[in-house]
């Protein structure tokens, strides 16, 4: 009995507009794009945001976070975030430290304008969460959550 005739599909090819991840790739497009749309009045490119963001969100027991951190915790690989973080600094949003403990280490300090700045990113990004996924939202988020999990730092 074939795969199929056994109940199951695996390997069967059924085209892109059969595969959740199709739809999935396209989303997130539509989703990046639009928020890309609406962070534009901020000054702000989605990369841009989510360190920000993840510096603040990081950094909000008082303790600095490192930039690999922010870098992780956005999704940004170690050279994008250093780029995108270095032109965050320049603006006046965040300050660079070095670690006193290891010299090789960059401890990310977010500024009051940067703090302000991603209150708004954020504001931003739930609407466009709202604009996007409706009341499907919290749902979706559960059901991404797990495939995505390993990806975020603990």
């Amino acid at each position: 009995m074939s795969e199929a005739g056994a109940g199951g599909s695996r390997g069967v090819p059924r085209g892109p507009l059969m595969s959740p991840g199709f739809w999935l790739h396209h989303a997130a497009l539509e989703w990046r794009a639009t928020l890309e749309r609406n962070l534009r009045p901020l000054g702000l490119t989605p990369t841009q945001f989510n360190l920000l963001a993840s510096a603040g969100w990081l950094g909000r027991d008082g303790e600095l976070p490192t930039q690999q951190q922010v870098a992780d915790m956005s999704g940004a690989d170690r050279m994008m975030g250093s780029k995108v973080i270095r032109v965050l600094e320049e603006r006046g949003l965040l300050i660079r430290r070095t670690d006193p403990a290891d010299a090789r280490v960059l401890r990310i300090e977010i500024t009051p304008e940067g703090r302000e700045l991603a209150r708004k990113g954020v504001q931003t990004a739930v609407d466009t969460d709202q604009q996007i996924f409706g009341d499907s939202g919290e749902r979706l988020r559960d059901q991404l959550r797990p495939i995505a999990a390993h990806r975020i730092p603990d």
